[in-house]
């Protein structure tokens, strides 16, 4: 299992446009061999930020770098620039493999989303 995440440090009065942004994209993932699932985080606030984190799943590093690579991507990733920066500096990538995974007794998926 691969992890790929970036960190967004989005502007304070940015963050339901950030959101938007995200929630109203087609990602194109699950048109991806090896793609399990993706989430965006928002994290803890500071004085001038959000911090968001965008986290996907892959089966490897190899279906991950496919992706990179794919028109998929690029379709993804082609957005309307924006007239007002939503963050701070660029995104921080950060990759992950899996070391170890402990899986635990889940609710059903329903009952999960409806908390």
């Amino acid at each position: 299992m691969f992890i790929a995440m970036n960190r967004f440090k989005v502007v304070k009065d940015a963050t339901a446009d950030f959101e938007a942004v995200w929630l109203g994209r087609d990602s194109h993932l699950g048109e991806m061999d090896g793609f399990v699932e993706f989430h965006l985080l928002r994290g803890p606030e500071h004085d001038d930020h959000v911090l968001y984190a965008s986290h996907t799943i892959w089966r490897s590093r190899a279906d991950f770098e496919a992706w990179t690579r794919s028109e998929q991507f690029r379709k993804a990733h082609g957005r309307v620039p924006s007239t007002k920066p939503l963050y701070l500096g660029h995104p921080q990538f950060e990759g992950f493999e899996a070391i170890q995974t402990v899986g635990g007794a889940a609710a059903p998926r329903e009952a999960a989303e409806a908390v």
